[in-house]
């Protein structure tokens, strides 16, 4: 592994006495890089995979393993105990000393607790050692996560189980190696207290609706089960770790709260698909050799829109799996950076005005066999197979539009959505052409063609012919096809995947029931090719005709689409709080209950941790900007205000003219009374009681603080573009965003 060269500087910068940043940055010369090649590392060589236990298990228990993990057997209890000593051993061989339940509960991020591998007797001895039972299942303390009221604080007894679907991996940070299984995370009563589990269920729910259609196709041949697939494109920024250490709103709120825009963000759009800065492309391929040996199938990696964002993307992979890669790769973009003297971003919009940051959840249904069921074919108007799973995803999207919505809801998205080349909160589907044409067909009651892609001629002699997809692509639709899957990318970029994908697989599965049921109903013992057209073609006709408000090709950052959607009747939720209110419909729960993914219970709870963490990080955020504003803000303007009025003293006193110094200092006064004014609203509403529902509380929070909020910034940036630079005492954007 490459291990960056570096050193602890202390910087003072002019403006910002007496406080002093202990940062660590590059040596000078080494572009954040070891002057050694670094060793060429081995794809998954720090992950327990089927190809590393073929070499140290029985054939029969690497069968029987692999009956779990990839048709969805139930585990074998009798194999645990080998896989165990065998996980143990290879574990020791790397290095390990220690080893965790690497679980996701619902904090949003992950959780673990190291123990020892083995603890020698210093005899030749064992006092403990890592067995069948610390394999199987953990007991961490339940009661300090949130539950949502599952769980009381004298109730603490929770259990991690193993997940063998996702493989055991080896984490190095410095000089220890920690082996890491990733678990689910329930309670003693059995309530799921975390994000995998959940996703595992509706997985499941989704398998056993979608093997129902195929079963009707005569499809299921060989096939045991249906996975999603998922590839989730990650945005983030980096920052020089010493503007980071001057901008305490970043440490504490992720975000910015207060800062005037840079002369020059991405007005040009110059850094997109930029060439990669040297520092930066350091950084970029010590995470990639990180996630490498940990199994992660990088693929991408460029320049986003905004200066100092990135983008980092994987290959498609199991869902449940891709989720987990997704928690190891924003680990990963966090502690490399830290080497590298920067600040890893992951806030979904950590600068006002300019692109916020997102992940591109592209999604997909697949057989084991390696079939996709979203892949329409040649000539996709004959594929009556691929139209039905086509349209239930679009039933689904448009019946469970506002939940679907809440899946993606936080306070870090709500500044997001809708701006800045972000989709709005308003859920719909983009087809593209060839797709659009289909479903009107169908709505017509008459598949007959499919639009033909064709090629393209660029008009140079030198340059081949293109050939051209069927489809445009519209990087403004919230949910868009994009050829074989659906892109939804409305999605966090601090969140984790587990919970939309857990939505989105269960109100598909639940569409796949409605569609199986009726076909079943309607073909019963005759399956001949006409009947199964018909019947087919009639039910699709149904549904298309009752959903297909939710199909929007156009541009979803015009202002007359959110005019559009409202006469259409679908659902704006601009906020977290209203958007997780969607949740609270019986409708709601009875769906997630009767697929087995989730008890009413356990949505409820959900809900409830998502409103209190809106509400809890919208008070942090407001409580930042007071002690900012005070400490920070205010101290530097009366000081740029008292020299501006001695300017003006002493050009009265020689007799000069002093009227633009006096309109300066006017202009000064003014906006520090504005300022002042609305810092005391604020602190006035932070004193406010909170004993309410954490709906209710996340309600106020909405409508109240976040209103008190904004003016409070609007005050403060008019105060940061007239006093003086050198007395401002946080970072500026432009130091910021310009990370070289």
């Amino acid at each position: 592994m490459m291990i960056t060269q570096l050193e602890t500087i202390t910087t003072h910068g002019e403006g910002r006495k007496g406080r002093r940043h202990d940062i660590r940055r590059p040596k000078p010369g080494s572009n954040g890089r070891s002057s050694h090649t670094p060793a060429p590392v081995m794809f998954a060589e720090d992950v327990f995979t089927l190809e590393t236990m073929s070499a140290r298990l029985p054939a029969e228990i690497l069968a029987s393993l692999k009956d779990t993990i990839h048709r969805g057997k139930r585990l074998d209890p009798t194999i645990v105990g080998p896989v165990a000593d065998a996980m143990k051993a290879w574990a020791l061989e790397r290095g390990a000393t220690h080893y965790c339940h690497w679980f996701q509960p619902l904090t949003g991020g992950t959780a673990e607790k190291h123990e020892a591998l083995s603890i020698s007797n210093g005899h030749g001895g064992e006092l403990s050692s890592f067995s069948l039972s610390n394999l199987l299942q953990g007991e961490p303390d339940a009661s300090s996560f949130p539950s949502g009221g599952l769980r009381a604080t004298s109730k603490a007894r929770g259990y991690t189980v193993w997940d063998p679907a996702s493989p055991a991996f080896i984490s190095r940070v410095g000089n220890t190696a920690t082996l890491c299984i990733p678990t689910a995370f329930i309670s003693w009563t059995g309530e799921s207290l975390d994000k995998k589990t959940p996703l595992l269920r509706s997985m499941e729910a989704l398998s056993k609706q979608a093997m129902r259609i195929l079963r009707i196709f005569g499809s299921d041949t060989g096939v045991s089960r249906v996975v999603t697939s998922l590839g989730v494109e990650q945005e983030y920024f980096l920052v020089d770790e010493s503007a980071y250490q001057n901008r305490p709103d970043l440490a504490v709120c992720g975000r910015t709260v207060f800062g005037a825009p840079s002369p020059k963000d991405q007005q040009l759009s110059d850094h997109y698909f930029g060439v990669i800065p040297e520092r930066i492309r350091a950084f970029m391929a010590e995470v990639e050799r990180e996630l490498t040996r940990l199994g992660v199938p990088i693929a991408t990696r460029h320049n986003e829109v905004a200066p100092g964002q990135y983008e980092i993307a994987p290959l498609f992979e199991n869902t449940n799996v891709a989720c987990d890669h997704q928690m190891i790769i924003m680990e990963t973009l966090s502690h490399v950076a830290a080497r590298h003297g920067m600040r890893a971003l992951l806030h979904e919009k950590p600068f006002a005005g300019i692109n916020g940051s997102g992940k591109h959840n592209n999604w997909s249904m697949c057989t084991d066999t390696g079939t996709n069921l979203l892949d329409p074919g040649e000539n996709a108007h004959e594929n009556l197979q691929f139209l039905v799973f086509l349209t239930a995803v679009i039933a689904a999207v448009e019946e469970n539009a506002a939940i679907l919505r809440g899946s993606i809801a936080s306070a870090g998205n709500d500044h997001r959505l809708g701006a800045n080349e972000a989709p709005p909160a308003i859920m719909s589907i983009f087809l593209g052409d060839a797709l659009s044409d289909l479903v009107g067909q169908i709505e017509r009651g008459s598949l007959n063609s499919t639009p033909a892609s064709g090629s393209l001629d660029v008009g140079a002699a030198i340059l081949p012919t293109l050939e051209r997809h069927s489809g445009d692509r519209n990087r403004t639709s919230p949910f868009a096809f994009t050829g074989n899957k659906f892109e939804f990318r409305a999605v966090g970029a601090s969140m984790t995947c587990a919970w939309p994908n857990t939505v989105l697989n269960t109100i598909v599965a639940d569409q796949l029931e409605r569609i199986a049921t009726a076909l079943e109903l309607a073909i019963k013992d005759n399956t001949t090719k006409i009947m199964m057209e018909r019947v087919v073609g009639a039910i699709l006709q149904e549904l298309i005709s009752k959903h297909k408000r939710v199909i929007f090709d156009g541009d979803n950052y015009d202002p007359q689409w959110h005019d559009e959607a409202e006469r259409r009747g679908l659902p704006n939720n601009r906020h977290t709080a209203s958007a997780l209110a969607a949740f609270n419909k019986p409708a709601v729960a009875r769906m997630f209950d009767r697929h087995g993914v989730m008890t009413p219970q356990e949505l409820d709870a959900r809900i409830a941790v998502l409103a209190e963490n809106y509400a809890t990080q919208l008070r942090i955020e407001a409580d930042t900007m007071l002690q900012l504003g005070r400490t920070r803000i205010a101290p530097a303007a009366y000081a740029h205000l008292n020299r501006i009025g001695n300017a003006v003293e002493n050009s009265l006193s020689a007799g000069l003219n002093a009227d633009r110094r006096s309109r300066a200092l006017r202009t000064i006064s003014e906006r520090l009374d504005k300022f002042e004014d609305s810092l005391a609203m604020l602190e006035i509403m932070t004193q406010q009681s909170t004993d309410s529902t954490p709906t209710q509380n996340a309600n106020w929070c909405a409508r109240e603080l976040r209103a008190a909020m904004q003016r409070v910034r609007t005050c403060a940036d008019a105060l940061e573009v007239v006093v003086d630079e050198r007395e401002w005492p946080l970072a500026s954007y432009r130091e910021l965003l310009f990370t070289r």
